[in-house]
C-alpha cells in the first residue's frame, strides 16, 4: 500500500497528464486521500457508466466554470467518479479552485442585500417537485417553485445547477414586501432550453415588485419545439433584473419583425419602473438582424452598470412607450447600434421618449454609436459619455439637442477583443474614462459591487 506522501508525490509527477484537474486539486488544497482516489482510479468502466459520468462532469464544468471541460480534466474526473469519488466532492473541489473564485467573487445576494422575508422556498437540481420546497426538501424545478410562490414577501433560493426554462411567474409582491428570485451563487443557477420547448421565452414574468437576481440564461443548446427569442422578459411594474448573465439567445431564429431580446422590460401590460442593473448580455440574435436587441426597454426606469456586446442590432434599445429612463454607467460594444433612444409603435401614449438621461456610458466599436430615432422629446440629456470608433457615426440626436463632456479617445480597456468569449472591459490606469463621470444618477457601486466613491469612472467598472 502506498504511503500518503508517495501518493501526493505521484500526483505532482503526473501534473502534465491531468493538467487542468490536478491544478484544481492542488490549488484547492485537496487531501492526499482525494488525490489517491482520483490518481489510482481504474480506466476500465462500463460504457454506459462512462457516458453518464462524462455528462455529469461536463455539466459541472458548464455550471460552475461556464465552459466545456478540457480533455485532461474531463478524463481525470471521469476516472475519479467511476472509482467511487462522489460528484458532490468533484463539485466541492471545483468550487475551491482559483478559476471558480475568479468567476464567482461571492454570492450575489445575502443577508446584507436581500431582506429577510416571511416566506421562503428552495430549489436544487437534487430536489423533488413532490417535496415541500424547504431547505431540507427543495423543489427540483423553477416551474414548480413558480406555482408555489403566491404571496408577497417571498424569497426563492436557487442552488447552483442546470434548470429547464420556459416558465412563467405571475405572483405580485408589494413595495414593502417584494418577491425575490435569487441564484445563491452568481450565475450558478443556469437556465437552458428544455428538450422540447413550448414557449419563446426563458423566463416570462408578469408579476409586480419582483427581483430576479444572479441567474445564467444560456440559449446556446437548443432542443426541439419553439425557439427562444426572449431571455428574461418582464411585463409587470417595479421589477428589478439584476446581476444576471444572458447569452447566446436567438442566434439562429429567422430575422423578422417578431423580434426578440435578451432582457425585455415591456409596457404592453401597463408595466412601469423597470430597473435593469449590473447584467452581462452578449451574443444575442443573428448578426445584423435589426429586430433582436440586447436590453429592450419600453417603459420608465433605469438601465445601469450593464455590459452588453455582440448584439445583432442594438445593445440598448428604448422603444414603444419608453420615457423617464436613466441610462447610466453601461459599457456597450461590438454591436450594430450602441444605444437607441426613441419611441414608436406606441401602446398607450404618443409622447415619445423624453426625460431620458444618458450619462457615463462607454459606447465603443459599434457600427452606430448613440442615436435618437422615432419620436423623442427635448428633455433628453447626453453627458460625459465615451463614444468613439463607431464606424458610421458616434452621435445622431434630434430636436437640436447636443451632447456635452464627450470623450472621443480610445477607452484603453484591460484586454478588449471583439471575438474573445469574455472581453476585458475593465479600465487601465491610463484610461481617459477614469474619474470622468457625473455623480448625478450614477450608481453607488459598480457591476462587481465596488464602491464608486466621489471619483466616478465611465462604464460598468470602477477602477
Amino acid at each position: 500500500m502506498k504511503s500518503s506522501t508517495m501518493i501526493a508525490s505521484n500526483l505532482r509527477t503526473n501534473v502534465t497528464r491531468v493538467a487542468a484537474a490536478t491544478a484544481l486539486l492542488l490549488a484547492a488544497g485537496a487531501s492526499t486521500q482525494v488525490a489517491a482516489a482520483a490518481q489510482s482510479a481504474a480506466p476500465a468502466a462500463a460504457a454506459s457508466a462512462a457516458a453518464t459520468s462524462q455528462e455529469q462532469v461536463r455539466q459541472l464544468y458548464l455550471t460552475l466554470l461556464g465552459r466545456e471541460p478540457d480533455a485532461g480534466g474531463l478524463q481525470y474526473w471521469i476516472q475519479a467518479v467511476n472509482n467511487g469519488y462522489s460528484l458532490a466532492n468533484v463539485e466541492a473541489q471545483i468550487k475551491s479552485s482559483p478559476e471558480y473564485a475568479k468567476r464567482n467573487p461571492g454570492p450575489v445576494a445575502g443577508p446584507g442585500t436581500i431582506p429577510a422575508t416571511p416566506n421562503n422556498f428552495y430549489v436544487s437540481p437534487t430536489g423533488s417537485d413532490t417535496a415541500a420546497g424547504t431547505k431540507a426538501a427543495p423543489f427540483k424545478t423553477l416551474a414548480r417553485a413558480a406555482k408555489a410562490v403566491t404571496k408577497a414577501g417571498t424569497t426563492v433560493f436557487v442552488a447552483p445547477g442546470t434548470y429547464a426554462g420556459g416558465f412563467k411567474t405571475t405572483a405580485n409582491g408589494t413595495a414593502a414586501n417584494r418577491i425575490y428570485w435569487v441564484s445563491t451563487t452568481k450565475w450558478g443557477a443556469r437556465i437552458v432550453p428544455p428538450a422540447s420547448s413550448t414557449n419563446n421565452s426563458a423566463w416570462d414574468n408578469r408579476g409586480h415588485y419582483v427581483s430576479i437576481i444572479g441567474f445564467d440564461v444560456d440559449g446556446s443548446k437548443l432542443g426541439s419545439g419553439t425557439k427562444w427569442v426572449h431571455g428574461i422578459y418582464t411585463g409587470g411594474s417595479y421589477n428589478v433584473i439584476e446581476g444576471n448573465r444572458v447569452h447566446h439567445m436567438a442566434t439562429t431564429i429567422p430575422c423578422n419583425s417578431a423580434g426578440g431580446s435578451a432582457i425585455g422590460v415591456d409596457s404592453y401590460y401597463k408595466g412601469v419602473k423597470g430597473d435593469v442593473i449590473g447584467n452581462v448580455v452578449h451574443d444575442i440574435g443573428p448578426a445584423g438582424c435589426t429586430y433582436v436587441q440586447g436590453i429592450y426597454h419600453s417603459t420608465s426606469g433605469t438601465i445601469k452598470n450593464n455590459i452588453v456586446y455582440r448584439i445583432g442590432s442594438a445593445a440598448i434599445h428604448l422603444w414603444h412607450d419608453a420615457t423617464d429612463i436613466q441610462i447610466v454607467n453601461n459599457t456597450v460594444s461590438s454591436s450594430v447600434f450602441g444605444i437607441i433612444v426613441g419611441g414608436g409603435d406606441f401602446y398607450f401614449t404618443k409622447a415619445g421618449a423624453n426625460n431620458v438621461h444618458v450619462h457615463n456610458n462607454i459606447v465603443y466599436d459599434n457600427k452606430y454609436g448613440i442615436s435618437e430615432q422615432g419620436t423623442t422629446g427635448k428633455g433628453n440629456t447626453y453627458k460625459n459619455n465615451l463614444v468613439t470608433k463607431n464606424t458610421t457615426y458616434n452621435f445622431q440626436l434630434r430636436n437640436s439637442l447636443t451632447h456635452t463632456g464627450t470623450i472621443s479617445s480610445e477607452p484603453l480597456f484591460a484586454a478588449y477583443s471583439r471575438t474573445a468569449a469574455t472581453p476585458g472591459y475593465k479600465l487601465t490606469a491610463s484610461s481617459p474614462a477614469v474619474g470622468r463621470g457625473l455623480a448625478t444618477y450614477a450608481p453607488k457601486n459598480d457591476i462587481d459591487g465596488k464602491a464608486r466613491g466621489s471619483s466616478i469612472d465611465l462604464g460598468a467598472y470602477q477602477r
